[in-house]
């Protein structure tokens, strides 16, 4: 439900969980004229918010919005709505589209698809390398000045040192960071799932760790000849989880995410065949996952990213050899990560939310205000008390490619506010306003 509210909004009795300002506290938050105000003016919208968390509206830092090219898959329209229903404002989208984010006019017709049909705020991630075939810088002073906030080749690793190392360099000199998709193919060719004792089991061909490891191994190293700055994509193993906070001791400047999918699944999940659990990098071991659930929460993973990358039903139809790799998160991220990280009593909901929020913020080098008099309205609502079941033919995605079909989950997204506009999910009762 699409609300446009009046000139005054007075949410009351949630509780504000803000990690920019670091409140936690039951309290009234005014909206005027789209902007947080101090007080409301008589007569203003009210929106009963008892039980809720307010907090600033989530950022995923890595979604796959397959416009322009693959509509067939997602659409800006559709996957902005899916990432408003899951308490997202922003999104960055990787640049594996037809045509490649690798030009300025490609990135300009993403903002513009974003401005006119989207739900949240889009920022476009520009290709390191022309066509992300790995060869030729693409012209990054021109691509951050036509709207791209990172750069990555994302679906493919850049294996030339050469070119990593200039990518590297030119990063550093316009204060870019380098999004990277670690994985060297030479390594992982022909693998479908984690090699390991369950790909044996299964007959399956398997990707070594390794593909993703040295390639972290490489790219530490650049970081540390150039000190342009790094960001480790979905990070998946115990030894990257390990490199990477070495590297953080050293003083690098180097981020990492996690997916939910990694803190909740092990290569075990892939046993009855459902593509479904099928994705790059794999689903690793329970070794791997203890991992990435301790990096995430002793600061070594700075935020969590969904790595929404939706297919078609028929795609995923065709086996687990054959389907494309990928899963959709936008709706069940907070959820999931919920699952494995509070429920687990390893963390809180304002680390939690911090992890979606100040998390992605630093690594794109974008601290916002967060729910501060004077700045925009930007706010995401969430009950952290509803247990709901995934359905995704409820999705608003075009994916239904999840792995968490028929999954109880605990913590509700409820809806997003940006600035005058307000949208609620159907689970949120009209009688509240």
């Amino acid at each position: 439900m699409k609300i446009t509210h009046q000139k005054a909004l007075r949410i009351r009795g949630g509780r504000v969980v803000d990690p920019f300002s670091q409140r936690n506290e039951v309290a009234d938050v005014t909206i005027v004229d789209g902007v947080v105000a101090e007080d409301a003016p008589t007569g203003a919208t009210e929106l009963d918010a008892e039980g809720w968390i307010i907090a600033p509206g989530l950022t995923d830092i890595h979604v796959h919005l397959r416009e322009p090219g693959q509509t067939h898959k997602e659409t800006i329209e559709t996957g902005t709505a899916a990432a408003a229903l899951g308490g997202f404002t922003c999104v960055a989208c990787m640049p594996n589209t037809n045509p490649t984010l690798d030009h300025p006019d490609v990135v300009r017709l993403v903002l513009e698809r974003a401005a006119n049909v989207g739900h949240c705020a889009v920022g476009p991630v520009a290709a390191i390398t022309r066509g992300r075939e790995g060869g030729e810088l693409t012209d990054f002073a021109a691509l951050l000045s036509a709207g791209a906030v990172a750069f990555s080749d994302d679906g493919s690793g850049v294996e030339d040192d050469r070119v990593m190392r200039a990518a590297f360099e030119k990063a550093r000199e316009l204060g870019a960071v380098l999004i990277q998709h670690c994985e060297y193919s030479s390594i992982s060719a022909g693998g479908v799932m984690h090699k390991g004792e369950v790909s044996s089991r299964l007959g399956l061909p398997g990707i070594d760790a390794r593909s993703e490891e040295d390639m972290i191994e490489r790219d530490i190293d650049l970081c540390r000849a150039t000190g342009g700055r790094y960001h480790v994509s979905h990070i998946s193993t115990a030894r990257s989880v390990e490199m990477v906070r070495g590297a953080k001791a050293d003083g690098l400047p180097i981020t990492a995410e996690v997916c939910p999918h990694h803190l909740l699944l092990t290569d075990e999940a892939c046993g009855d065949g459902d593509a479904n659990t099928k994705m790059h990098p794999p689903l690793r071991t329970q070794r791997d996952v203890e991992a990435c659930l301790a990096g995430i929460v002793d600061g070594t993973i700075d935020c969590l990213a969904t790595d929404h990358a939706p297919h078609t039903a028929e795609e995923k139809a065709k086996g687990f050899v054959k389907a494309p790799p990928g899963i959709v998160g936008l709706e069940t991220a907070v959820a999931t990560a919920a699952r494995a990280l509070i429920d687990s009593g390893r963390a809180d909901w304002a680390r939690l939310i911090a992890w979606f929020t100040t998390g992605p913020a630093d690594v794109l080098g974008r601290p916002r205000a967060g729910i501060q008099v004077g700045q925009a309205a930007d706010l995401a609502f969430f009950d952290p008390k509803s247990t709901w079941a995934v359905e995704p033919s409820a999705f608003a995605s075009l994916g239904r490619n999840t792995p968490f079909a028929g999954w109880e989950v605990t913590g509700r997204p409820l809806g997003t506010l940006r600035g005058r506009v307000l949208r609620l999910g159907a689970t949120c009762a009209v009688d509240r306003l």
